[in-house]
Parts: structure tokens; sequence; C-alpha cells
């Protein structure tokens, strides 16, 4: 039987149900986030096979039971396989139940890591992951390694604080930068006033996050409003990767700062806390740095900004922040801040 390929409008009711009746039946639903969703229809125009994209990644696969073995999955991923290449995306990932992992490594796909009996994370390149692991290998350095991860979206004088305690606390302090452009200040802004605002600890190592840690490929809900449930799904696999990294440099304990109000950062601490002493990492949680009773937050700094109340910023920033934002340089970061709705992070 002849198959045709169908993009599904978010207006296509019809086309809709058919695609979230075949993932119910998988036990999957569909995700809340997506940019493009397709089906495989058959000669009535009825849905039998069905995926999606969301930025690089592939996700929401299923297959109608009655028509497995006849090369549906094939066919929708090379569809999507296309639509990312159109697009320019040419290093993909996806996420998959475990139990159907091995038809995707039949049709190019590597595994990176797996959270076990439920995902496992996968990439369209044989030396994808492996590479990055060999690459962040010849910065192991001797001693006690340790790891922060942050976004840095500003730099305040609460992230110095944590990176100079966990410093303190190690030999060589790995700290990754989050380098998805999902942040109201991009990523080349963040990482230059890290590295300045770090300038003065000579045993931090700065890393660019990439696809593999807090990325839309490994945990899309940091940036996105995602249900408990999906959150959880995402930190964990976000962790599991992060074990292999942890391998690679050698790193014996990771340093996080305590999440008040963020609910999404709070639950990946929880899960953090609890996982990560299974894999022989140890994990401590710093209290915030204060000011005036009040958690020193770069939510409150983006608030700020976006009233226009520079100079109220100054307490809560590092000079080399203070500085960025106070010059002609910032006008067009300032004014994608002005424009934007919330600025706190979920």
């Amino acid at each position: 039987m002849a198959y045709t390929m169908i993009e599904v409008s978010p207006r296509d009711t019809r086309l809709l149900a058919q695609a979230d009746a075949l993932l119910a039946r998988e036990g999957l639903t569909r995700d809340r986030n997506l940019d493009y969703i397709c089906a495989a229809c058959d000669e009535e125009l009825r849905a039998v096979a069905t995926g999606s994209c969301f930025g690089n990644t592939l996700r929401c696969f299923a297959v109608d039971r009655g028509h497995q073995g006849e090369g549906l999955l094939n066919l929708v991923l090379t569809h999507l396989t296309e639509v990312q290449y159109a697009r320019g995306n040419f290093r993909l990932f996806l996420c998959t139940k475990a139990s159907t992992a091995k038809f995707f490594e039949a049709l190019g796909f590597y595994e990176v890591a797996r959270v076990e009996g439920t995902l496992v994370f996968m990439e369209n390149r044989r030396d994808g992951f492996s590479g990055y692991l060999r690459e962040l290998g010849k910065k192991r350095r001797e001693g006690r390694s340790a790891a922060i991860v942050m976004n840095a979206n500003p730099f305040t004088l609460g992230h110095q604080y944590l990176v100079e305690t966990a410093a303190k606390a190690c030999d060589t302090l790995h700290l990754f930068l989050v380098s998805e452009e999902a942040s109201l200040v991009p990523f080349r802004v963040r990482k230059r006033l890290v590295q300045e605002g770090t300038a003065h600890l000579p045993n931090v190592v700065l890393h660019d996050g990439g696809p593999y840690i807090i990325s839309a490929a490994t945990f899309p809900s940091y940036f996105l409003e995602d249900g408990d449930a999906v959150i959880e799904g995402h930190a964990r696999l976000d962790l599991a990767v992060f074990v292999k990294i942890a391998e690679a440099l050698g790193i014996s304990i990771r340093f996080a700062g305590q999440e008040p109000t963020s609910h999404v950062t709070g639950i990946y601490n929880r899960l953090m806390s609890a996982g990560l002493p299974k894999a022989g990492i140890a994990c401590e949680i710093i209290p915030r740095k204060e000011m005036g009773g009040e958690p020193v937050s770069a939510s409150v700094v983006r608030r700020l900004l976006q009233e226009g109340r520079l100079e109220e910023i100054r307490p809560l920033t590092p000079p080399s922040t203070y500085a960025y934002f106070a010059s002609p340089e910032a006008a067009p970061v300032l004014e994608r801040i002005r424009k934007a709705g919330n600025v706190a992070h979920y």
C-alpha cells in the first residue's frame, strides 16, 4: 500500500486526534511544545504513523500496530530528517522509549545515554558524544574535580558567590555554561560576563554546555512550560548524560545553588541530590547569597533591567556585568528584555 506524508496543521483537529490516538496506544502523549507534526496517511487519509520535531530534536513517534513491519517508522523518520535538513539542522537528537531504541539504531541513530527502563537519548552522529567526551578528557586534571552548570542569564553576584564557594572546595572546578540560545541574554554575552566575573579564580575551567548539558535536546523543560512528570523525565535524562561527562573529567562532586523561586530548577535539584550519589558523585546545594534579606537572583536583575532601573542592578552584579549593561553595546539586549513579557524563569 502507498502512504502519503502530510504535515499536520495545529488547526487540523481530525488528523491531530488520530495522531494523538496513535501515541496513546503506545503509552505516549503529544508534547505540548512542537514546531512540526507529520502523519503517514493511507489512501483514505487516515493517519497510520506520526512523528514530530522541536528545534533539532525528533520526537513523538508512533506506528499503528496493524501496520507495523511496513517500513512506516523509516518513512516518518526520513521525512522529518528532510524537514530538519531543509531548516539547516544536520545534527539531530531524539528521545525514545527503551523498548524501541533498537529500531532507531537500525535507522542510523546512536545511543548517548539512557534512563534505565524508560528513556533513551540518541543522536545521528556515530562519534558525536564519544568525540565530545574525548575532547573533554583533554581538560582532565589531577586532584579533586567538581562541576557547576549554570545559565547565568545574566551573571550576578549570586552566581559569583556559588563559583567562589565551589572553587575553594576543589582543585579544579569545571563550569559548564548552558549554550542554548533560549535566554534573553545571548550566549556570547553570558559567556563573556562569566569569564570576566570568574577571571580571579585560576582553578575554574569554563566549558560550553553544547547539545549535551541542559539543552533543548536533553532538557527542553528548562526552557518551556511543561508538567511536572515531563520535567522529571527530562531532568533524569540530563543527569544521565552528566554522569558520563563526569566520568570523562573525573568529577566527584557537583555544586548547585539553592533554588527557592524556579519550579523547574527546584525539581532538578531534588532529583540531582537523590540521583548523583547513586553514581558515586556527591551533590552539594549551596545556600543562595542574600542581600537585604532576599536572595540575589538573575530574574530580579532582568526585571530591574526591563523596568529601566539600571542603577539598581549595581549592588546585585559584578562590576563587569554592570559595566556591560551600562554600555551602548547592551542596547539591543536591553530592548529585547524590555519587550519580553514575563522575565522570570519558570
